[in-house]
């Protein structure tokens, strides 16, 4: 049987098997990445190579109905969110072509004695492999093979077990564009496969965006063999709100914050601290707006949230909710779970003895926190193994640059919710992984910072 399948999520249908990669297809594919680096990579430059990603960038805006299409399919991403999420990974195949030069050009260097010259030049370090989730079979692919695919470097590209279509559809459209045998390939290969890979020398960096889980088995390996790593892993955000002058503003805030993708981001909002003069409007007023989103067919125009990736996905976030709850949690708003769909919830009481005070829900699921003060507030923040992305309100400007200053998290976002960009780097500290992707610093991760110093 096959570890590579589309199953419908809401329908539980299993609409298409795709064949594992035998251990000898694997090799091959290495092998083709190592001669289109030794080639390929050695003889186009920059611009030519930029070119290509831009024309990936079209075909994504060409194909996005379809492209939209599959990936509600595949993993249940309501329709609008989808379409989004394909317009977005444009953007980013886009602004690494027309910035790619800028970024890899070379870098002067300032010599103290002033004899001769110096420079650092960025080159390509050789085959990565791409170890991709399926919350977003697209953009996660976008931010990782297309600023690389730039710089030289050749991609051998997992998708998630559950996504294979959409990585068909990837490979389909980087074929078009133009890019030669072995610079991208789609690789459908298991977790020891995987692990064999990485070991190989021929492979020289992994990015992983996925579960702490992964994540730490991935970098073991890679520590063992000497490898570049980059993770992005999982998150459980704060969403600190302390001083507002408009509350329903901050609500439609937190409940979009929380919902995007049915709440499967991990990026996401998802422990929401409240000062105590706001926290009893804030919780009447989220509670409504939650309960008011009900999860709904993700083909149609207007769906917000649809169901969870898959049956494995729903299961655990019940398991995690029933633990929460055993531990003393009080459920203000839920409901019953059927197959995979889950209601929106939203917990409170939830203490630091309770598993759901340093876990991350991967669905609709939000915990609210009472605080009596900023410094409360950011150590409740604080307190969580993860360190990704966090989201301060206040109308009290330097309270709001206090906060940021102290987040332990590798991005905060000040008084607004969805302001990732193409130009903004994305990445956390702590158990949130290490590394980052998109902008500048995201075509950096894999280059080789070469010093060439000469001297007259």
């Amino acid at each position: 049987m096959s570890n590579y399948a589309v199953v419908n999520p809401a329908t539980g249908e299993q609409v298409k098997e795709y064949p594992d990669i035998t251990d000898a297809e694997l090799d091959a594919a290495i092998g083709r990445a190592t001669s289109a680096h030794e080639s390929w990579s050695q003889t186009t430059t920059v611009g030519e190579r930029a070119a290509m990603i831009k024309r990936v960038a079209e075909l994504h805006s060409e194909r996005r109905e379809t492209l939209a299409e599959i990936a509600t399919r595949e993993m249940g991403k309501p329709r609008g969110q989808a379409l989004d999420e394909v317009d977005f990974c444009a953007a980013i195949y886009e602004y690494y072509a027309d910035n790619g030069e800028e970024f890899l050009a070379d870098e002067p260097i300032k010599l103290l004695d002033g004899d001769g010259t110096a420079l650092v030049r960025k080159s390509s370090m050789g085959p990565l492999i791409g170890i991709m989730p399926w919350n977003f079979p697209y953009y996660q692919v976008a931010r990782f093979a297309g600023p690389n695919l730039i710089v030289g470097n050749p991609i051998l590209l997992k998708p998630a077990p559950q996504c294979p279509e959409s990585a068909a559809a990837i490979q389909d459209m980087y074929d078009e564009a133009g890019f030669p045998e072995g610079a991208y390939q789609t690789i459908l290969a298991s977790n020891d496969q995987i692990a064999e890979a990485i070991a190989d020398p021929r492979v020289r960096g992994v990015s992983l965006t996925g579960s702490e889980r992964a994540g730490a088995a991935v970098a073991e390996i890679a520590g063992r063999n000497l490898k570049k790593v980059v993770l992005e892993l999982g998150g459980s955000d704060p969403f600190i709100l302390l001083e507002t002058d408009d509350l329903d503003e901050a609500v439609e805030a937190a409940v979009g914050a929380r919902l995007d993708n049915t709440g499967q981001s991990c990026n996401a909002a998802k422990r929401f601290i409240v000062s105590d003069d706001l926290y009893d409007d804030f919780l009447s007023k989220f509670t409504e707006k939650m309960k008011g989103t009900e999860p709904s067919d993700p083909t149609s125009e207007d769906a917000e949230i649809g169901p969870l990736s898959s049956t494995t996905a729903a299961e655990r976030l019940q398991d995690q909710l029933d633990r929460a709850i055993a531990q003393g949690a009080e459920v203000v708003v839920g409901g019953e779970r059927k197959d995979n769909w889950f209601p929106t919830t939203v917990l409170t009481g939830i203490t630091p003895e309770n598993d759901a005070y340093r876990e991350e829900f991967f669905g609709p699921v939000a915990s609210v926190y009472r605080v009596g003060s900023e410094e409360e507030a950011v150590k409740v923040a604080n307190d969580t193994p993860f360190g990704l992305g966090s989201y301060v309100f206040s109308s009290d400007s330097e309270q709001a640059q206090r906060i940021a200053d102290k987040l332990d998290t590798g991005m905060v976002f000040v008084n607004g919710v969805g302001l990732d960009g193409v130009e903004l780097p994305f990445g956390g500290v702590k158990r949130s992984g290490f590394g980052r992707e998109l902008g500048r610093f995201g075509i950096e991760e894999f280059v080789n910072k070469k010093l060439i110093r000469v001297v007259r």
